[in-house]
C-alpha cells in the first residue's frame, strides 16, 4: 500500500515514516520547501513539496495513497491565534478535504491531550475539554471535533491519536532541550516534581499509530496514547539523570512563585510584540506543576495493548540518541 505522511520531516512524522518503509508501504513524504530533511534523508521515499495550508499543492502526493498519517501542524506554547488557526485548523480541514476527494481509504490524524487540561490524573477521551487552553490546543481540539462531522459526509475512514508527553529519538523539541538543561545545570522541579505526567516514548507512540491505522474498531474512534504509567515528573527526571550519569539538581521551585514569573514573562513578550518565545510560559509551569495523566483504557479494552518498550529502555535508548547527536 501506499501512505502519505504530512510533516514527514519532523520528530513524530519521520518516526512514522520509518514504520511505514519497515512494514513495506511506499511512502510519499510531504515536507515544505524550508524543512530541515536531516531526519529523512537517505529513506527510500518519495518526496513531495507542498504545505497544508495550500489544499491544491496537496494533490500531487496523495495520488494513489491508501492512508494519510497526518502529522504536520504547529506544536508550540507561543504565538498568534490566527496562526494556529491557519496551520491546526485550516490544514486539517484542507488535508482531509482533498484526501477524501482522492480516494484515500483511511486518515489517522495526530491530535493532542492537551486539550483536555491540567490538574487531574486518569483521564479518558470523553473528560471534558479545558477551557482556559493555549491556542494550539485549542485549534487541535476545534479540527478534531471538526473531523468527526466530516466523519459522518464522506466514506473516508477517521481516527484520532491523542499523544501525551513524547520523547524519544529524533525529538529535538522537548527531550533535547530538556537534557541541555539538565547537563548544564539550568534546572529546576516545580513542587519537588510531585505532580503526574504522561510520557509516552516515540516508539510505543508510533506502535499505536500503526495500530489503530490497521484497525477497523478505531475507525470514528479517538485514543489517547501515553505509556499508561503511574508516574511522577520527579520520578522521570531521576531515570532520566540516572541514565546520563549526573546527579539530579535538588533545586525546587513553588508553583505559585513560578507561575507569577512565567505570567510576568508571557504578558512582557506579548506587549512588546516579541516574535521569540519567553523562556518560561504558563503552559510549561501548569505542564510541570500540575497533574497531567491520562487513562490508556480504550486502547487496553480494544485492543489489549501494553505498551512493547519499558521506561526504562526508552530513557536508555532516548539518552543514547542523545549522546550520539552530541558527540
Amino acid at each position: 500500500m501506499k501512505a502519505l505522511v504530512t510533516g514527514a520531516n519532523g520528530f513524530i512524522g519521520s518516526n512514522v515514516v520509518k514504520r511505514l518503509l519497515a512494514e513495506g508501504y511506499y511512502v510519499n513524504a510531504l515536507v515544505r520547501k524550508t524543512s530541515d530533511l536531516t531526519f529523512v534523508n537517505g529513506l527510500d521515499i518519495n518526496l513531495f513539496y507542498g504545505d497544508i495550508v495550500e489544499p491544491e499543492s496537496l494533490l500531487p502526493a496523495l495520488k494513489g495513497v491508501t492512508k494519510v498519517f497526518h502529522v504536520a501542524g504547529l506544536a508550540a506554547d507561543w504565538g498568534t491565534y490566527a496562526l494556529f488557526e491557519k496551520v491546526n485548523y485550516h490544514g486539517t480541514v484542507n488535508i482531509a478535504q482533498k484526501s477524501s476527494e482522492a480516494g484515500v481509504k483511511r486518515l489517522i490524524y495526530i491530535s493532542t491531550v492537551a486539550f483536555h487540561g491540567f490538574g487531574k490524573i486518569n483521564m479518558t477521551e470523553n473528560s471534558p475539554v479545558a477551557t482556559d487552553i493555549i491556542p494550539y490546543a485549542k485549534t487541535k481540539y476545534l479540527a478534531e471535533k471538526w473531523l468527526w462531522n466530516f466523519g459522518k459526509k464522506t466514506a473516508m475512514e477517521i481516527t484520532a491519536v491523542r499523544p501525551g508527553n513524547v520523547f524519544g529519538t529524533n525529538d529535538r523539541t522537548f527531550i533535547s532541550k530538556y537534557i541541555d538543561a539538565l547537563l548544564k545545570g539550568k534546572f529546576a522541579e516545580i513542587n519537588h516534581g510531585k505532580s503526574k505526567t504522561c510520557p509516552v516514548y516515540i516508539e510505543n507512540l508510533v506502535d499505536i499509530i500503526m495500530l489503530v491505522s490497521n484497525e477497523n474498531k478505531a475507525i470514528n474512534n479517538a485514543y489517547l496514547a501515553t505509556d499508561g504509567l503511574d508516574i511522577t515528573w520527579h520520578e522521570f527526571n531521576s531515570t532520566l539523570a540516572k541514565y546520563l550519569g549526573i546527579d539530579l539538581p535538588k533545586i525546587s521551585l513553588p508553583y505559585g512563585l513560578i507561575m507569577a514569573v512565567a505570567m510576568a514573562y508571557y504578558g512582557l513578550y506579548r506587549f512588546l510584540g516579541l516574535q521569540t518565545e519567553p523562556f518560561l510560559t504558563p503552559y510549561r509551569v501548569n505542564n510541570g506543576g500540575k497533574n497531567y495523566h491520562f487513562s490508556i483504557e480504550k486502547l487496553r479494552s480494544h485492543f489489549g495493548y501494553s505498551p512493547r518498550i519499558s521506561f526504562e529502555e526508552a530513557i536508555r535508548r532516548t539518552v543514547k540518541w542523545y549522546k550520539n547527536q552530541n558527540d
